[in-house]
């Protein structure tokens, strides 16, 4: 496993660069360097590519070779594994939908920005022996939303979280008010039927839309 540069120091500037970071499913690899694009012509230079399809690792490669300025991250990361693949492939940061001592220590020793999942607080309380202050709250809104993150907030006012799965436009403000959350990942910026149809100046306009969305806790 080899890191290159990341545009992104650690994780706290990884969640510090926009209030959304967009979480992109790709099924077809020609169509994410236009879609790092438009992300960027809307004003956000962050992007989760899903390691869900055959096409994801061909993704990230293509954007980080042809579209240096945005910083693309894997997501779903579910094994060390994967990790290695998606650090070879270019991925500025990894983002994983859970965590086990091996692959957060596989992720620690990754040399890029690791942001594991986390949703009680026995969970966070395993990743804080690890040394990690910054988590993905996952599956955010059927795991109580942004009144459990209001809740985690007391025994652990350290956390910094960013929220994910099941937020879209009309409460991800709801998320961002919060004390401890500095962004959250959505899919409604980059949605299937928009990347699809190649529709990249209406996922410019969402951009632009989603970038007045910073509320300060």
């Amino acid at each position: 496993m080899t890191s290159t540069p990341s545009l992104v120091a650690d994780t706290t500037t990884l969640l510090n660069r926009g209030p959304v970071i967009p979480v992109v499913v790709l099924d077809d690899a020609a169509r994410a360097v236009p879609l790092a694009r438009a992300l960027l012509a809307g004003g956000i230079d962050t992007m989760e590519i899903t390691l869900r399809t055959a096409t994801a690792l061909d993704s990230i490669r293509a954007v980080a070779d042809q579209v240096p300025e945005m910083a693309v991250g894997a997501g779903t990361v579910t094994s060390v594994a994967q990790l290695d693949r998606a650090v070879d492939a270019g991925a500025t940061f990894v983002v994983t939908p859970g965590a086990t001592p091996t692959l957060v220590e596989a992720g620690l020793d990754s040399g890029i920005p690791f942001l594991p999942g986390a949703v009680t607080a026995s969970e966070v309380v395993a990743l804080l022996e690890h040394g990690v202050e910054t988590m993905k709250f996952f599956p955010a809104a059927s795991s109580g939303g942004p009144a459990a993150l209001r809740a985690l907030g007391g025994p652990f006012p350290q956390v910094r979280f960013c929220p994910t799965g099941g937020i879209g436009p009309g409460d991800a403000s709801d998320y961002l008010a919060l004390a401890n959350v500095d962004c959250v990942g959505g899919s409604w910026i980059a949605p299937a039927d928009l990347v699809a149809a190649e529709d990249w100046d209406r996922i410019s306009a969402l951009c632009r839309a989603t970038r007045e969305l910073r509320i300060v806790g």
